[in-house]
């Protein structure tokens, strides 16, 4: 009876074991799983003008390159956009560099659960598909009208009406879908970080692939000295 008593304990830890190590595999197939679904970039928007690896929108050929993260709701940004603009087209316009712009999303939490950021990333990866030439106009434009923080944001109505300000009208489905919001998701984790700092910042500049501190950049009217 003792060896009966053994086996049947044998057998049941047997089965307790292989109970375990399934559990055990289900548990790490959930995890690569969820893993995998945070990090899907989903539908990739097409066009010559976008890089799908980096989410890079780009703007002209040269030599050199800059890489310019921005989130549409960072007041920063639209302060960047104003005091530096026109002098980084200029770059762009004589072939100096290649401006790669990255629209991100890190402050949808500034938009009373509008995930304005989110959207208006996504809308400019919309224009950008449509009509690349019109990308740098779209995101001059939604600086020129930008919402103030702890704001709703912009609706996706004016949004489209801005995109029609600057001549792209067949997005309509695209901005109101939200056809590139895991796109955008998927590229912001991916942002570096600047030097010094902890976390995603915005605006976030690489010259020539090298990530700069924004307390490096020069002031008004020399920004191409981060070139010479």
């Amino acid at each position: 009876m003792a060896q009966a008593a053994a086996g049947k304990t044998n057998r049941f830890a047997i089965w307790v074991s292989v109970a375990v190590v399934a559990i055990v595999a289900l548990v790490i197939a959930l995890v690569v799983w969820m893993n995998n679904a945070a990090n899907d970039p989903g539908t990739l928007p097409t066009g010559s003008g976008i890089d799908q690896s980096t989410g890079a929108i780009i703007v002209g050929d040269g030599e050199q390159t800059l890489d310019e993260y921005l989130d549409f709701m960072c007041p920063i940004c639209g302060q960047f956009e104003s005091a530096y603009g026109e002098e980084i087209l200029d770059l762009v316009n004589d072939g100096t560099i290649t401006l790669n712009i990255h629209p991100i999303s890190i402050l949808d939490r500034y938009s009373q659960g509008t995930a304005f950021s989110t959207r208006a990333a996504n809308a400019m990866y919309c224009v950008a598909e449509a009509d690349p030439d019109a990308a740098v106009p779209f995101m001059q434009a939604m600086y020129d009208n930008q919402p103030e923080e702890n704001s709703t944001g912009l609706t996706d109505e004016q949004i489209l009406e801005i995109a029609k300000g600057v001549g792209v009208e067949s997005i309509d489905t695209c901005v109101t879908d939200g056809t590139y919001t895991d796109f955008v998701a998927a590229m912001t984790q991916d942002t570096p970080v600047q030097p010094g700092s902890s976390g995603i910042g915005t605006p976030t500049l690489a010259v020539n692939g090298e990530v700069i501190s924004n307390s490096t950049i020069p002031a008004t009217g020399q920004f191409a000295t981060l070139f010479n």
